[in-house]
């Protein structure tokens, strides 16, 4: 996905408690950008809508638990 804009209202993960493994969420058209709170200056990478929606349903589905 090329973005063709910056990314807007960064909104830190509510499951980064404790400040130490932190990711933020940010607005793009057609999709969301993610960053890592502690290095910000690396960038952040995109995904479109569907491909947002389909990993917050993993999520919440523990298809990431061990």
């Amino acid at each position: 996905m090329t973005v063709q804009q910056e990314p807007t209202n960064w909104r830190k993960s509510s499951r980064s408690v404790n400040g130490s493994n932190c990711v933020e969420v940010g607005r793009v058209e057609g999709g969301a950008a993610v960053r890592d709170t502690k290095d910000r200056a690396a960038g952040y990478f995109t995904t479109t809508s569907g491909q947002w929606a389909s990993f917050i349903a993993a999520l919440k589905n523990d298809r990431f638990d061990g």
